[in-house]
């Protein structure tokens, strides 16, 4: 589970930001994950008390936006959520798919003071 590792990446990415803002807490991180991110939602949600615990990052909260992983059929045009359709095109079946979002996975917003 590489996820706790991306955990782990992110609170280092936060720490540099908080020491740089002089900050005193964090109340919250935003997160966007794609589902083609390769990244598991709910597996980042399982491992990040265990990467904040006894850390300044304790308290604080992990808030998860899930972007759909829309792709388009290169033989069809078919738009679709590939991940709902496990990367296989509904319309023609087709499996030459173009991403068009879904693959992100960002810091959106630190909640902090």
């Amino acid at each position: 589970m590489h996820e706790l590792g991306v955990v782990c990446e992110v609170l280092k990415t936060v720490q540099e930001i908080v020491d740089e803002q002089k900050l005193s807490k964090v109340e919250k991180i935003v997160l966007q994950v794609g589902e083609l991110s390769g990244v598991v939602p709910s597996y980042l949600e399982d491992c990040f008390p265990a990467a904040a615990y006894k850390t300044f990052f304790e308290n604080t909260q992990l808030e998860l936006e899930v972007i759909p992983g829309e792709v388009k059929c290169k033989d069809c045009g078919e738009i679709f959520n590939g991940f709902k359709y496990n990367l296989k095109c509904p319309k023609c079946n087709g499996e030459r798919l173009e991403p068009l979002s879904g693959r992100e996975f960002l810091i959106k917003e630190i909640v902090a003071c």
